[in-house]
């Protein structure tokens, strides 16, 4: 597609101009005279050119929140969707997101559903937001709909934000710890080393181990490297493949603390999306087979995947989950309640909202327990090198002294 500017004037007389994106010049005047615009000028914009570096054009989760809000806002208000389209294209900063937003107005305007017009565009509007539209038109209530969408999408992005963050901090503490060991070993202890030498004699044996390795370090540096990329590509590789992810994944949930994080958050994201889900008014199977995709770890996501085909049967959703044995027996009993009740979309919601300050807990729990691990760590790694370049000092001292 091209983007045209345009200079004109209304059936008033009234000058305007403005800026187009259609995949010909054509198509522009056809859009200009149906608002009975009169063109006077319209070229095609100059192309800019843009180094990208490789950077992937992406809309964030905050636009993509922000966006759907304000649309509801507009849809709400009972402005057509045309122009709640046209508004939020013009502005939106983000030049990529309001490309995609304008290539929405366009399908919607020649006849496309909002849904359908969204759905080409997967990498932004995935398969839940896609369907929840599509029922939000079907049922006349986009507004809501929309509404509910930002709520989800924020409230999702928390959740992320949390795990992550139990994740980083051990993380960057590993990282400092073995880079102020590298550092040491490869600027420091040669210092010793050379000093060392002077004195003649047998070393202790922990120093002897420490030469060793700053020796291995600088004499092999290459090598260490080559080998470490080398693990970290095969890692990726390993976890690309669909056997691999699921050995990893179901290690993930099992290691201690963190894989109650994991775990927890992993309810929480399924107990919510399918509880939107329905709220909406998309099928139950149809809303497995969208949470099982979004669920984030293959160990759940089976036991979705399991679960629908368990209803397709005669089942009912609570009954498989119990049998998968992912799901807490709390959570299995609730949604137990909530079909029998008739409030499964308010059951869900209540778990989701529950194992989100579950999740907020367990951060706490585990930032809390791998400070001090990680503080013991680091002072042996460092502390111990330290210790092992002043044993000989020791020594010689009590030579001199005897």
């Amino acid at each position: 597609m091209a983007t045209f500017v345009w200079n004109g004037r209304t059936a008033g007389g009234l000058a305007q101009s403005g800026e187009l994106t259609f995949d010909t010049q054509e198509e522009v005047l056809n859009y200009l005279r149906k608002r009975k615009i009169t063109i006077t000028a319209i070229k095609e914009k100059p192309k800019e050119i843009k180094l990208s570096f490789g950077v992937r054009k992406k809309v964030s989760t905050k636009d993509l929140a922000v966006f759907t809000r304000q649309f509801a806002t507009m849809i709400n208000a009972g402005l057509p969707l045309v122009q709640c389209l046209d508004i939020l294209a013009k502005q939106t900063e983000k030049e990529h997101f309001r490309g995609v937003i304008t290539e929405i107005m366009h399908d919607v305007e020649s006849g496309s559903t909002l849904a359908e017009a969204l759905g080409k565009h997967k990498r932004i509007f995935d398969d839940l937001y896609v369907n929840m539209v599509e029922s939000g038109e079907a049922g006349g209530i986009l507004d809501d709909i929309l509404l509910r969408l930002a709520s989800y999408i924020e409230k999702a992005e928390a959740l992320k934000r949390k795990v992550k963050s139990a994740m980083m901090y051990p993380a960057v503490v590993m990282v400092v710890a073995l880079g102020a060991t590298t550092f040491m070993l490869l600027f420091i202890i040669p210092t010793f080393a050379k000093m060392f030498s002077d004195f003649g004699g047998q070393l202790p044996g922990p120093t002897r181990v420490v030469l060793m390795l700053s020796d291995l370090l600088r004499g092999y540096w290459w090598a260490i490297g080559g080998a470490l990329t080398g693990l970290v590509l095969g890692f990726r590789q390993f976890y690309r493949n669909e056997k691999g992810k699921r050995i990893i994944d179901r290690v993930q949930l099992r290691i201690p603390i963190l894989g109650q994080v994991m775990r927890k958050a992993s309810v929480a994201r399924f107990t919510r999306t399918l509880g939107t889900l329905i709220k909406s008014g998309v099928p139950i199977l149809t809303g497995l087979e969208i949470t099982a995709r979004t669920a984030g770890n293959t160990v759940i996501s089976d036991s979705v995947l399991q679960t629908r085909a368990s209803i397709r049967e005669g089942e009912t959703l609570a009954a498989p989950l119990r049998e998968s044995e992912v799901f807490p027996a709390m959570v299995v009993q609730m949604i137990a309640v909530g079909e029998e009740t008739g409030a499964l979309d308010e059951m869900l919601r209540k778990i989701a909202d529950f194992y989100d300050d579950e999740v907020d807990t367990a951060v706490d729990t585990l930032t809390s327990v791998i400070e001090p691990v990680m503080i013991v760590v680091m002072g042996l790694l460092v502390g111990g090198m330290v210790v092992a370049m002043y044993l000989p000092m020791f020594k010689l001292v009590t030579v001199v002294a005897g």
